[in-house]
């Protein structure tokens, strides 16, 4: 018999606690959890709705050190890129 292997995840502090406290079993199914995961669900369809097309240039070098960066955390490259900007316009990311 085989073991699944887990898969491995690059958790920042916070995201660690929250998994660390989930796995100590310190959570708590709501009241209203159907109702809730509804919500959750609806929501979440809306954040990664796309909504506009854009064009960029970008020197090869960089494109290539972005293909090279992204194939690191196993995601396409437009995902990386994707990810970055809108880490950049939630003010979570500074340069």
């Amino acid at each position: 018999m085989t073991t699944k292997k887990m898969p491995t995840f690059n958790l920042d502090e916070e995201e660690q606690a929250l998994s660390d406290s989930f796995d100590r079993g310190e959570w708590e199914t709501v009241a209203n959890f159907e109702e809730e995961k509804r919500i959750a669900k609806i929501a979440a369809s809306n954040y990664f709705k796309k909504a506009a097309r854009i064009n960029i240039r970008l020197s090869n070098n960089d494109l290539s050190r972005i293909k090279q960066l992204a194939a690191h955390e196993g995601l396409p490259y437009q995902t990386l890129i994707s990810s970055l900007l809108h880490k950049y316009a939630a003010g979570r990311l500074t340069v």
